[in-house]
This record gives structure tokens, C-alpha cells and sequence, in this order.
């Protein structure tokens, strides 16, 4: 079964430009990373948009969660900005749809060399194979449920809001 990747830019996606002195978008990186990290996972990577999470608003919303609804897939992957990541998961998994969809990022470009995109994009390929179907945040190795989470920004991580118990 084939995993539908859903790219939105977000800071994986970011490189930088020297000309405006900022971090820009140009391309999805995330075909180049599948092959570096020698995947057999049989995907279709589609981009909706190139967007900085924070730039992002209901209309931006409603896109995804249309082009999850209507993807054949049951396993989708969505690439997304870590700033409002948990809004997006929470549209998603309000919406019960009967998919696992997992989405993931990084805090640092895969452009740099060093970034915690590559592991956190196979987490997120592990985890769309395991999880049941529901909504879930995978970063840093870790999933966390769309309804239990949140960006710690003082610490740069995601975390629980409530311990599971």
C-alpha cells in the first residue's frame, strides 16, 4: 500500500538566499530525502503549497484537509511547519477521517546538512505504517495524538498536554 505525502512547506523545505538575506522556499526536498534515506516505501509525493506555518489560515486549512478526504490512500504523511502544526492536526483529526495521517517536520532546513528533517520524515514513514487510524504529530522520534499535544517553544520540542495515565 502506497503512502500519499502531502508537502506544505514549513521550515523542512526552507532554504537560504543570500541575495534577501532570509530563509526562502524554492522546491520540496522531500523526493531527494526519500532517496537519501534509501526508502522502499512505495510513496506519491503531491505539493499543496510552499508556506511558512505561520502564514498559514483557514482557507490553507480547509485545503488540506480536502486533499486528505479526497486522497485514495489510507496512509498520508503531511509535511508541515512546526509553528501551527498542532492547529492543522487539530482540523484533521476533528474531522474523523478514516486514515492514519501523520504529520511531521523539522526546526532545522534540510538544506543546512544537519537537519532533524530526514529523521523525523522516516519516523513519520515507520509510524503511518503502525499507528491506527486516527491523527497524529511525529517528531524527534516521538508520535503524539492530535488531541494531546502541543509546541513547547522554551524548549524547541513537541510535547504532551496531559500525561497518558
Amino acid at each position: 500500500m502506497a503512502i500519499r505525502i502531502f508537502v506544505t512547506g514549513g521550515t523542512f523545505d526552507k532554504k537560504y538566499d543570500p541575495l534577501q538575506g532570509q530563509l526562502v522556499f524554492d522546491k520540496t526536498h522531500v523526493p531527494e530525502t526519500l532517496i537519501e534515506g534509501k526508502s522502499k516505501i512505495l510513496t506519491h509525493v503531491e505539493p499543496l503549497m510552499m508556506k511558512d506555518s505561520l502564514e498559514m489560515d483557514d482557507e490553507d486549512r480547509k485545503l488540506i484537509l480536502d486533499a486528505c478526504n479526497h486522497a485514495s490512500e489510507k496512509m498520508i504523511l503531511i509535511t508541515h511547519g512546526t509553528d501551527t502544526m498542532a492547529e492543522t492536526a487539530k482540523v484533521l483529526g476533528e474531522a474523523r477521517l478514516d486514515k492514519t495521517i501523520i504529520l511531521t517536520g523539522a526546526m532545522i532546513p534540510y538544506v543546512f546538512g544537519s537537519s532533524d528533517g530526514l529523521f523525523n520524515l522516516g519516523s513519520a514513514l515507520a509510524f503511518c505504517q503502525s499507528l491506527p487510524r486516527d491523527v497524529y504529530i511525529a517528531m524527534n522520534g516521538e508520535y503524539f495524538c492530535w488531541d494531546n499535544v502541543r509546541k513547547n517553544r522554551n524548549v524547541g520540542a513537541f510535547e504532551r498536554i496531559r500525561s497518558n495515565k
